[in-house]
């Protein structure tokens, strides 16, 4: 008897079907995919074993009436003292930082990367655990009775208010709408900018990331590969296209780049650089 024939998947359709919807999403297994544009082959349920095989570690050192607090205090003392997760201070621009599966293996990464493998062992020892985007240092935050704890996830270290005003204070004095109001005492301390981050946030906030690397580096075909994801991953966020189309340019595929500068100029009509684009477009229909 001969087996019907089931296409497998590109990397880009397997992403696009895991990030479809804000329901469930599944921020490791969507974060692990990421590597798939440097390694097609990469075996992203492997990648989910071993964060599963963390969490059993963990919880193999648990009391079955363990409080959340010492359930965070064990997973703390695994991950960051144990098993060595930190920052990697030593090559912090490497796109491997932004790939889970190098960040398992080497027990290095940036903030976001070792937040999301930590997010996933937090929720699954059944903590209240979030990402935070908190301007320039992504944070998470985990609610407990005994209150709201925030902690570096590159460290482990819980952060009180005046660490947490430190770290926003150039951010602050950078912008009108951040005032020193926004930390008097009788407010919501830094409630502002202690909200949960969506998951689909989080993995933007990733993509971001290997987008400026990329950038800077001006590797086209791999910001390509990020854009493309981007586009899928934020639907309606017209500037991504733009980006998308002028990279597309870089590499002279005029077709793509058209289509995209005229759906981001469709979307954005009074966009600042329209003059600009309008311009670029019609060197690239002339070519």
């Amino acid at each position: 008897m001969t087996l019907p024939f089931v296409p497998v998947p590109s990397p880009l359709s397997y992403f696009a079907s895991l990030v479809q919807s804000d329901d469930e999403f599944p921020l490791l297994e969507a974060a692990a995919t990421l590597a798939h544009d440097d390694d097609p082959a990469l075996d992203v349920q492997q990648v989910l074993d071993d964060v599963a095989r963390i969490l059993a570690r963990i919880q193999a050192l648990l009391h079955q009436e363990s409080d959340a607090l010492t359930r965070l205090a064990i997973l703390n003392q695994v991950f960051y003292k144990d098993m060595g997760f930190s920052r990697n201070a030593n090559d912090f621009y490497a796109p491997s930082n932004s790939h889970v599966h190098a960040v398992i293996r080497t027990r290095r990464g940036i903030p976001v990367s070792l937040a999301v493998i930590w997010l996933e062992l937090a929720q699954g020892l059944g903590l209240q655990a979030q990402g935070i985007s908190f301007p320039g240092h992504f944070l998470v935050k985990v609610a407990l009775s005994e209150g709201l704890i925030v902690m570096n996830p590159s460290t482990g270290e819980s952060l009180g208010v005046d660490q947490l005003a430190e770290l926003l204070a150039p951010y602050r004095d950078a912008s009108d709408a951040l005032s020193p109001a926004d930390l008097d005492e009788g407010e919501t301390p830094l409630g502002l900018y202690l909200q949960a981050s969506p998951p689909r946030d989080v993995l933007a906030r990733m993509l971001r990331n290997l987008k400026e690397i990329h950038r800077a580096q001006q590797d086209w075909p791999r910001l390509l590969a990020v854009l493309d994801r981007l586009v899928i991953l934020l639907p309606d966020v017209p500037s991504e296209r733009r980006d998308r189309g002028l990279v597309h340019a870089e590499l002279g595929q005029a077709g793509p780049a058209l289509a995209d500068l005229q759906a981001y100029l469709e979307a954005e009509p009074l966009a600042p650089e329209q003059t600009a684009l309008l311009a670029r477009m019609k060197a690239l229909a002339s070519d």
